[in-house]
């Protein structure tokens, strides 16, 4: 159940750091939960450490924002 809080709240603010505002409830999870995956992969594959409490969810708020931004450039 957290992940879902989790993922709402990175979706939300990684549309606030793309566009200036959320995407909706199911919108904001889509994209925190794609973004958690994102981060996940591009921290590995450049081999990028972040520690401490709040390290994955920054992770993910970048995974996700990295998303947003590709996708922007897509459509």
């Amino acid at each position: 159940m957290s992940f879902i809080v989790i993922g709402v709240l990175v979706g939300w603010v990684a549309g606030l750091l793309t566009k200036g505002r959320g995407h909706g409830l199911l919108g904001n999870l889509v994209v925190g939960i794609v973004g958690a995956f994102a981060g996940g992969y591009l921290f590995d594959l450049l081999n990028i450490q972040i520690g401490g409490q709040f390290g994955p969810f920054i992770m993910s708020v970048l995974g996700a924002v990295a998303v947003l931004v590709l996708l922007r450039l897509v459509t």
